[in-house]
């Protein structure tokens, strides 16, 4: 009997994406450029594209210029890119006047969600529930729902992909010290992600306290301060670094953002990967010098009457327990390492700026396992191309995009190597080379060997090896 030919369901796409954040929507703009084309599919259970919306704060910028956008770093000439954004919303000449190198957060997102109506392999309301590897057709199979407008399931469905990308993104993440809050349904007890869902419950609150020092914590704190009587401010702000820090933003810091340490990262050993990550927060957990300067101008201005503002900043503590104080209020007991010192400080809402983890790959990635390959903490392992390390009998391959900070460094969740790795992502699909990549992106040269620098380089004139490398 002649096999039947495989119906249009069950004919293969050459990649299968799943989530549809700004580094997966990266990729679907980029594979429109693949000359030949390349069939491809990605899913979301949400019912359309948002960016942090929750965090989208009047005034608020990028911390990475608008070059990071989808594609331009990869493909100037892309139809995707966000100045061609601006032309088909006849806005070109308005931005070219108002000299801003870094946009806000809220027209970053209108230009995703424009790029994301536009673009027709992204499905929408599509919940990926199981992924296994078909060993008679060397296939991924990938089971989704289909999702109503009340995220209720509509339909079941299955699609099958010779290669995968998976890119969920990461989570909002509460220490266990600070999750009693959450058992206290009458304080506002929010996560900053969604801030701007309970932002007039907040400021409706007699004292608010902002725990976290990050770049949200310091965003939420301005916009609260910003909004509350002068004198009357009733803030609080924790935070356990040793001080409310800039981020690390100069010129030759920022090459911590480019292929060549990504590259030079990876091939470290580990232990040398897992003990450099931690000394790096600052490269992307501190503050932006202007929302810092900000924060302290609108202090500034509220003592020209005379007095201090009612607003306590306080780096250096950490929330040891916390719980309720009857029903209204909440209990945080609080220790100040250097000082050796505790105090408790009672409130009526509590921000919670603690930021993101990565989402865990188990759940959705289960029906792999058997084929996956882990670390010494039990992280997969991900090779320089963003790929899975899998079992040699599969022969598809799994990408991941923001999940891989454990093996290409700090640069993992940055914007500004959205395009980079989404072209080397299509670069190893295709095995041909539809973007071509630079060899060299840094003035900085990490490290003395050279074999793992994927680029020509030249010996630093002075610099003599003191022993071979075997």
């Amino acid at each position: 009997m002649t096999p039947q030919p495989p119906t249009p369901e069950e004919q293969p796409h050459h990649l299968v994406g799943i989530g549809i954040g700004p580094f997966n929507l990266s990729l679907a703009a980029l594979a429109h450029g693949v000359p030949g084309g390349l069939d491809t599919a990605f899913y979301e259970q949400r019912r359309a594209f948002h960016w942090h919306p929750g965090l989208l704060i009047e005034g608020a910028t990028l911390q990475v210029p608008f070059l990071a956008d989808l594609v331009t770093l990869a493909d100037p000439a892309s139809p995707w890119s966000f100045l061609n954004y601006l032309k088909h919303r006849q806005r070109l000449f308005p931005f070219y006047f108002a000299e801003k190198f870094h946009i806000q957060r809220t027209e970053y997102d209108a230009y995703c969600r424009w790029v994301s109506e536009n673009l027709t392999d992204l499905h929408f309301s599509h919940q990926v529930d199981a992924v296994r590897w078909n060993t008679e057709r060397a296939l991924f199979e990938v089971d989704f729902t289909h999702l109503d407008s009340n995220g209720q399931a509509q339909a079941l469905g299955r699609s099958y992909a010779r290669n995968l990308v998976v890119g969920v993104g990461t989570e909002p993440y509460v220490p266990d010290t600070l999750k009693p809050l959450a058992d206290a349904p009458a304080v506002p007890v929010i996560h900053s992600a969604d801030y701007l869902d309970h932002r007039e419950q907040l400021l409706a609150a007699e004292h608010i306290t902002v725990i976290g020092s990050g770049q949200s914590g310091a965003e939420v704190f301005l916009d609260l301060l910003k909004n509350r009587p002068a004198g009357a401010e009733k803030l609080a702000w924790l935070a356990r670094t040793e001080a409310f820090a800039p981020m690390e933003y100069s010129k030759l810091g920022l090459e911590h953002f480019t292929p060549d340490y990504t590259r030079y990262f990876h091939a470290l050993p580990e232990a040398a990967r897992d003990q450099l990550l931690p000394r790096q927060w600052q490269l992307h957990k501190g503050i932006d010098a202007n929302t810092l300067a900000a924060i302290h101008d609108e202090l500034y201005r509220r003592t020209q009457h005379g007095g201090w503002p009612d607003a306590t900043l306080t780096p250096g503590v950490t929330v040891r327990t916390a719980g309720r104080v009857a029903t209204t209020k909440v209990e945080l007991h609080l220790e100040h390492v250097q000082q050796n010192t505790r105090s408790r400080l009672t409130t009526d809402a509590v921000v919670l700026a603690t930021g993101y983890r990565e989402r865990p790959l188990g759940q959705i990635l289960a029906g792999l396992d058997p084929y996956m390959r882990y670390d010494e903490a039990q992280r997969p392992c991900v090779d320089e191309q963003f790929r899975l390390v899998l079992d040699p009998q599969v022969t598809g391959s799994v990408y991941v995009q923001n999940a891989e900070k454990h093996t290409h460094g700090v640069g993992a969740p940055d914007l500004g190597l959205a395009a980079w790795r989404s072209a080397a992502i299509l670069n190893s699909v295709t095995d041909k080379e539809p973007y071509p990549l630079p060899t060299r992106t840094a003035f900085t040269t990490f490290g003395l060997d050279k074999k793992d620098q994927a680029r020509p380089a030249q010996q630093p004139e002075g610099l003599v090896p003191l022993v071979e490398q075997r």
